[in-house]
């Protein structure tokens, strides 16, 4: 017994209240705050767990019984929306793990059930979630293949390589270099874009870890694309800001230090939600699944990006800073000069008169 699970993961660029849309949503689709199962509670801490709602279940293709999808969304406080189709193969009807898993190595080709599960969230969430703003060509994918037995597969590469072909013994030792294990019996094998899970008991909790990293991960990517727009438009206003006269060159300075500000204050604040998404602090499999995963996806780098663009904000606001400064003292003293010179041209008209 095997199973597949599909995650496609976007980005609504707004924080969501999911404390109330679990209070309106219909009981049909099972709202409910995501939990770990395997843990004690203190073990893994998130200040607001998701809210997971079932879709349903979807045939992948029409006209074709196999796959059957159960579809399942979670809603993230910080603004992100998972999406998973879930398949749990049959004891007879279903192909072996390799041969299922190859043909859903592509998420591609299931372009129109996450269209249409999107669409179907669109239209429940309405009343208290416009999500019309999503870019649906922006957004993580992630492929989990789980078993409850080692002998269940006997070459894993394949599978996570998405094809099969004759395999370097180098590309062999970069898929399985990241393969964890707490028992004799179980394992956690990540990759890049998918992860294998071997667990005789459930596999959800370390399914729901791997999920979170790549949430996290979409919305370092998301930031740091915001970052970057934001600083075409800075130098776009200093350049604006530069072609003006120089007696209103200060009000536009301030108002681009002003925009920037906020933008610092906006962007430190998320960074620091993104990378407390989660904290585990007692369960070490589960801190090396997650720290791995996260490592695999290199959320570091986009971490470092983001503290770099920053960095490069914050000069040019010192420098804007500084020019509206010398701007302003220089008026001071033109305004100085002149009170003197009309000290002096009173007086001389009074020794006149």
């Amino acid at each position: 017994m095997y199973s597949v699970h599909l995650y496609r993961i976007y980005e609504t660029g707004q924080e969501i209240d999911i404390d109330s849309l679990g209070q309106v949503l219909p009981q049909e689709h099972m709202p409910t705050r995501a939990k770990f199962f395997r843990v004690r509670p203190r073990s893994i801490q998130m200040e607001s767990p998701p809210l997971m709602i079932k879709l349903g279940v979807f045939p992948a293709h029409e006209g074709r019984v196999w796959p059957l999808f159960t579809v399942q969304a979670k809603i993230y406080d910080i603004g992100t929306i998972s999406i998973c189709l879930s398949y749990e193969a049959g004891p007879e009807s279903a192909p072996d793990l390799e041969k299922a898993g190859l043909e859903m190595a592509d998420q591609g080709i299931y372009d129109q059930i996450y269209a249409r599960s999107l669409e179907y969230l669109k239209q429940l969430l309405k009343p208290r979630l416009d999500l019309n703003g999503i870019d649906e060509d922006f957004y993580e994918d992630y492929n989990i293949y789980c078993i409850s037995r080692a002998d269940e597969l006997s070459d894993p590469v394949p599978l996570l390589m998405g094809e099969r072909v004759n395999f370097s013994d180098q590309i062999r030792s970069q898929v399985l270099d990241h393969r964890l294990s707490y028992t004799q019996d179980d394992f956690a094998i990540i990759t890049w874009d998918s992860a294998l899970i071997c667990d005789p008991e459930d596999s959800s909790d370390l399914r729901d870890l791997i999920e979170f990293a790549n949430v996290q991960l979409l919305e370092l990517r998301y930031y740091d694309d915001l970052i970057n727009r934001q600083m075409i438009k800075m130098y776009d206003d200093i350049e604006t800001a530069g072609a003006k006269p120089s007696f209103r060159k200060s009000r536009y300075y301030k108002g681009i230090i002003g925009s920037r500000m906020h933008l610092i204050a906006d962007i430190t604040e998320v960074r620091e939600r993104i990378e407390n998404l989660i904290k585990i602090t007692e369960d070490v499999y589960y801190a090396r699944v997650y720290q791995t995963t996260l490592k695999v996806l290199r959320c570091d780098q986009w971490i470092e990006s983001i503290n770099r663009k920053l960095q490069v904000i914050q000069q040019n606001y010192s420098l804007l800073s500084n020019q509206v400064n010398i701007q302003h003292s220089n008026f001071l003293e033109w305004i100085i000069i002149i009170l003197i010179a009309l000290e002096f041209g009173y007086a001389i008209l009074d020794r006149l008169l």
